[in-house]
């Protein structure tokens, strides 16, 4: 568990980080958050650390991808690597490995085109490809379909109520009275990507007020109630899967041990400063 209770030495404690600024920006928001964050060791911890700054990072590339949004019935996907059905998800073909199918929706994103969820999916998978290896990762998700959320048990996809965002985050602003010849404006799923910043599939990297008003243009006549954002998350299983992936090395916590006072509580490990 992570819990701050001085902010004053933020400034010391975060001198000799070896996290890059984006990291060490993830780091700051799991010790603010109102929450408690348990962790065994501090591979667990850096494991997250990691896979949340991927998860931002591959955001970003698909946004500046050519992949395009559609809905279900003209999705779009290259047939080298998958098999579209008949819900319009994408069923990865016998014989291919999982995560040359997943590098080619960067590869070749001309190809692809599907809807917003999806998209977040795809980016929690390219995410945790990148920060395990090859061998592991086609191992726990050798049968990979893509299609809304539907998604392998092994990469542990929850949601939860609360405001507790945190970078590479999914989040979800409803739109409550959207125009029903537009379903798929009902709400945009997001990747938070800190400062208030946040990719869409379909409607880009905005703020929170942009997504907002583009979703408020995709109401029915008539409609008073503006969108919002919903207060919950949705994350990967970061402990889970931190069991498969060796810390790289070289990483170092930015944490300064003389504000600290450590102790355990069964397999926990409390950290106070």
């Amino acid at each position: 568990m992570i819990k701050i209770q001085d902010t004053i030495v933020y400034n010391d404690f975060l001198a000799h980080s070896s996290l890059s600024k984006k990291q060490e920006k993830i780091f700051e928001a799991l010790l603010k958050s109102p929450e408690t964050y348990v962790y065994k060791n501090e591979h667990q911890l850096l494991f997250e650390i990691i896979l949340r700054d991927r998860i931002i990072d591959t955001a970003i590339s698909l946004a500046k991808s050519k992949v395009r949004f559609a809905i279900f019935r003209l999705s779009k996907c290259n047939e080298q690597f998958w098999i579209k059905n008949e819900l319009g998800g994408f069923q990865l073909k016998e014989g291919v490995l999982p995560s040359d199918a997943i590098n080619d929706i960067f590869i070749n994103s001309h190809l692809y085109a599907f809807e917003c969820a999806t998209a977040i999916v795809i980016v929690f998978y390219k995410a945790v490809l990148d920060v395990m290896d090859k061998q592991t990762f086609n191992r726990l998700f050798s049968n990979l379909l893509l299609y809304d959320w539907h998604v392998d048990q092994d990469l542990g996809v929850k949601t939860k109520k609360g405001e507790d965002y945190l970078p590479g985050d999914c989040l979800y602003f409803k739109n409550p009275e959207f125009d029903p010849q537009t379903p798929q404006w009902q709400g945009e799923n997001t990747i938070y990507l800190g400062n208030d910043l946040h990719y869409g599939h379909g409607i880009g990297i905005k703020t929170s007020e942009e997504i907002i008003a583009a979703l408020n243009k995709k109401r029915k006549k008539d409609a008073t109630k503006s969108a919002y954002l919903l207060p919950q998350t949705t994350r990967v299983d970061f402990i889970y899967l931190s069991q498969f992936s060796s810390t790289p090395g070289g990483y170092r916590l930015p944490i300064n041990k003389k504000y600290f006072i450590t102790g355990t509580l069964g397999s926990a490990t409390f950290l106070y400063w």
